[in-house]
């Protein structure tokens, strides 16, 4: 909250997942072998990309002036890690109208014949889901909707959100066929910036944020620990619940190679130092 009383809020959420199929990764497998075969590669080539993403938006600002960043890496279920990385802009380049924020992300999927790259780039990694009803076991989905309100409404111009969030132009367009199954439109695309997905080839999900709101989101996971699970150990007909509980820590191969390699999980700029102060008695 320092950052926030000295800097103001934050403009911009940026999320970016580490995507497997890098050719930096697939040119260094041996036969037979996968990306998951492959932990320190997918760690060491993911940090360097971040480091590369970091080193454009907040010294080079391919998006906009950045005076203050917070990001946090984890680590998803199946093993890639990711950064959520919040951006606090300089007073001059803040986004106050939806005019703003249509200069920095889109949400649409773009014409095959005008931007044949963008178009693969984001069928490739910009669509939620599917949910709902054309996949009802997806892990968003919970009592039966989708916890991040996909799909969206086709809207013909951004508005500004109830909540912390924009909602993100979407014109009316035809379904596109993903697989044998599946069709999508722009109801189902993820915010992004043309620049760095296509630079970076993955899963960046950029959106304008206004609210402190984001930062609880992000401290929420600073805090919360790592994931665990209580299991219990039977050894013969008695059963002790005290002696066979079992804390155990769930750590994916990524986060220990990560820890190993004494990357930074967590980082705030500028650092904050909070000074204990001892009152006598």
């Amino acid at each position: 909250m320092t950052i926030v009383v000295n800097n103001g809020k934050p403009y911009i959420f940026l999320t970016m997942t580490c995507n497997p199929l890098w050719s930096e990764i697939s040119s260094e497998l041996q036969n037979q072998q996968t990306p998951q075969d492959r932990p320190d590669l997918l760690t060491r080539i993911f940090r360097e990309k971040f480091e590369q993403l970091k080193e454009d938006v907040v010294n080079k600002g391919v998006i906009r002036k950045v005076i203050s960043y917070i990001y946090l890496t984890k680590f998803q279920k199946h093993g890639l890690p990711h950064v959520h990385m919040l951006l606090i802009l300089d007073n001059n380049d803040k986004l106050l109208y939806p005019q703003d924020y249509d200069s920095i992300g889109r949400a649409e999927i773009p014409n095959k014949e005008e931007e044949p790259q963008l178009h693969e780039v984001v069928l490739k990694h910009m669509i939620h889901g599917p949910c709902r009803t054309l996949n009802p076991s997806s892990p968003c989905m919970k009592r039966n909707q989708c916890q991040k309100r996909f799909p969206k409404y086709f809207l013909e111009e951004t508005r500004q959100g109830n909540d912390s969030y924009p909602q993100y132009k979407r014109h009316f367009d035809e379904p596109i066929s993903i697989n044998r199954n599946v069709t999508v439109d722009n109801r189902w695309v993820v915010p992004y910036n043309p620049w760095l997905l296509l630079k970076y080839d993955c899963d960046i999900n950029v959106e304008v944020c206004s609210s402190i709101k984001s930062i609880k989101y992000l401290y929420k996971y600073v805090y919360k620990g790592p994931n665990r699970v209580a299991m219990e150990i039977h050894k013969g007909p008695i059963i002790d619940e005290v002696q066979q509980y079992l804390d155990a820590r769930w750590i994916c191969a990524p986060k220990t190679l990560w820890r190993i390699f004494r990357f930074i999980i967590y980082r705030m700029n500028p650092v904050i130092e909070r000074l204990q102060i001892h009152i006598p008695n």
